[in-house]
């Protein structure tokens, strides 16, 4: 029997496996283990938390900060996850373990967090750039939106979930008899970023 030349898969076949992965049991198992799984590290009895790779933290920084990435080669605007060249990185792709894509093994892929990578977070100027450039929450209050609308917001962007009834009375008191609630706000937001809640997966 003569052989038939095979198709290219579609998008569409594309996304019918990537639903497929999502709406699976083992895709959907929660990083919180129970009595029978809790020493389990191995046959995904549970989800492993794990930090997002390091192209995937810069696009959600620059997502929910707004301002545009520029890489070399690359139009303004173009995400850290489709720039092909290994060779072609930044200060916070190299220190977040992006591969240099010298060969095929996935191990190349740096995940697991270390020092460097906290304290460019925390004092690097990656995400106070970006949340300067941004201007997110500058305009949240040109919209005369009340700190408490503007911190909703925060962590709507952030974590996909307002704020606990804690978090925002405690978020209330430094805001209290304050003038201009900008750098407080900012601020806010800068701890969002650096929360294990947004750079981990889970």
């Amino acid at each position: 029997m003569a052989g038939r030349a095979c198709s290219s898969p579609s998008l569409d076949d594309f996304k019918k496996v990537i639903r497929d992965i999502c709406s699976s049991r083992t895709y959907q198992l929660s990083t919180r283990p129970n009595k029978t799984n809790a020493q389990d590290d191995r046959n995904f009895s549970k989800a492993a938390l794990r930090r997002l790779r390091a192209e995937v933290l810069l696009d959600c920084v620059s997502q929910v900060t707004e301002p545009p990435n520029k890489f070399p080669g690359l139009p303004r605007g173009a995400r850290a996850v489709q720039i092909a060249d290994g060779n072609t990185a930044n200060y916070f792709l190299t220190t977040f373990g992006r591969a240099t894509r010298t060969t095929v093994c996935s191990c190349e892929v740096k995940i697991d967090p270390n020092l460097s990578q906290a304290l460019h977070l925390l004092n690097g100027a990656t995400i106070q750039k970006k949340i300067q450039e941004g201007g997110v929450v500058k305009s949240l209050l040109k919209e005369k939106r009340t700190p408490e609308q503007i911190i909703e917001n925060l962590y709507l962007r952030c974590f996909s979930r307002p704020p606990t009834e804690q978090e925002s009375a405690k978020l209330k008191e430094f805001l209290k008899d304050c003038a201009d609630p900008e750098p407080i706000l900012e601020d806010v937001f800068w701890s969002l970023l650096n929360a294990k809640e947004f750079v981990f997966n889970h």
